[in-house]
């Protein structure tokens, strides 16, 4: 073939080495190459992977042992994966057994921050990323919080955190949980922090941080940003779309600064 006839390069392949987003995938006549086919069959094997395995929460109970923080284990009011993926509801409620026993362990001084790790839509973000952020936000903790037990809860959705803080008198709440896996992020994690949990609370109360995974926001960096929202949720009394994410600006003065 001549220089004059050959098919010239996709102008967007060398793009494909700065994101995993599916981008520059060529076609073979009127559809997508092959090996591009067999990339997208493997990406979606892996997100149902992430929804419908579940959490072993001995292995990780094991692994968080070295932070010597008192662990829970509790239940949502969801029986099995199946109704926790048809009814949602049932995942934002404590097994009623595991109510009750949190409701005797709760101290009158409560805490200033509880950590609720759920498994949420990917027990894999869970076992991933939960560990070395957990780490890196316990390394951050300012000297005059208290933190109370760790609680580990199966079939959890986000308001399942609201439910466990105000059992265990927490002052602010922070879920972390696997978040729906995308086609290239089968394991990301989420961040939802919640000032005075209680039943009953809805999304815009909440503040969140997303994609926590080496590949989006590291976990050192996401332990800085949740202790700044934090910090101003303490001072402000409150959490959600009244507390503006503005860690970014606070960090870039500090940096200035020095």
């Amino acid at each position: 073939m001549s220089e004059s006839t050959r098919v010239p390069p996709d102008a967007w392949h060398r793009l494909r080495e700065h994101t995993a987003a599916r981008i520059a995938l060529g076609r073979s006549g009127a559809g997508l190459p092959t090996d591009e086919l067999l990339r997208f069959g493997l990406a979606h094997a892996q997100a149902r992977d992430a929804v419908h395995l579940a959490l072993d929460v001995a292995a990780l109970t094991a692994r968080l042992r070295p932070l010597n923080l008192t662990t829970h284990a509790v239940r949502s009011a969801a029986t099995d994966r199946a109704s926790y993926l048809l009814r949602p509801d049932l995942g934002r409620r404590l097994h009623p057994d595991d109510a009750a026993r949190l409701r005797d362990l709760s101290r009158p001084e409560g805490c200033d921050l509880l950590i609720v790790i759920g498994d949420g839509l990917s027990a894999q973000a869970i076992e991933r990323q939960a560990p070395p952020l957990l780490e890196a936000v316990l390394s951050q903790a300012p000297p005059d919080w208290s933190i109370g037990p760790l609680v580990i809860a199966t079939q959890a959705r986000v308001a399942l955190g609201d439910e466990v803080g105000a059992a265990l008198g927490a002052r602010l709440v922070a879920m972390l949980i696997g978040e729906r896996p995308g086609l290239s992020s089968p394991d990301s994690l989420g961040i939802y922090l919640t000032w005075a949990p209680q039943a009953g609370r809805h999304d815009a109360q909440r503040n969140c941080i997303s994609n926590v995974r080496p590949e989006g926001l590291p976990p050192a960096a996401a332990a800085t940003r949740l202790w700044w929202l934090c910090r101003e949720a303490r001072h402000l009394r409150l959490t959600g779309v009244q507390l503006k994410d503005r860690s970014d600006q606070s960090l870039l003065s500090q940096r200035s600064r020095d």
